[in-house]
């Protein structure tokens, strides 16, 4: 159990680094024109395109929100070795990123424009938020905590 967190915490910051950079789906259009943004690529292109909103709104969610997450997992198990007390905030948002990215393969595969098909970037990313969650599981909580102490 002692080692299983640090395995758990190692694979969900690969997991996340690969599920960002790898392509999320594959677009194609017309047979001939195909696309496969990766979720920085989105982000990137939503701000280039002037949408700054939108871009915004998805890096807040699917890029900073899970970095936040993972440090929090991070600093409880390798710095306090508790869960700070706003991290209880973020487990009940702890699925919203993923949700983002689902809903943005649903809609380029309901929209009829193009045939849609899932990437390995979206199973990565799909794994880390898991895996941090899994992590985060192993660990005690501070009631816990203080309940064996005490």
């Amino acid at each position: 159990m002692r080692f299983l967190t640090p395995a758990l915490l190692l694979a969900a910051a690969i997991c996340f680094g690969l599920g960002i950079t790898l392509p999320l789906i594959e677009f194609e259009k017309l047979f001939l024109f195909k696309e496969t943004p990766s979720l920085v690529g989105v982000v990137s292109g939503l701000w280039i395109k002037g949408d700054l909103a939108l871009a915004a709104l998805v890096a807040a969610f699917s890029l900073v929100f899970p970095v936040v997450k993972l440090f929090t997992v991070f600093e409880a198990a390798f710095g306090a070795g508790r869960f700070p007390a706003w991290a209880g905030v973020l487990s009940k948002w702890s699925m919203m990123d993923v949700l983002l990215v689902a809903i943005l393969v649903f809609a380029a595969k309901t929209s009829g424009l193009a045939s849609a098909v899932s990437q390995p970037g979206i199973w990565f990313y799909a794994a880390s938020t898991l895996l941090a969650a899994v992590a985060a599981g192993t660990m005690k909580k501070p009631a816990e905590a203080a309940r064996t102490e005490g």
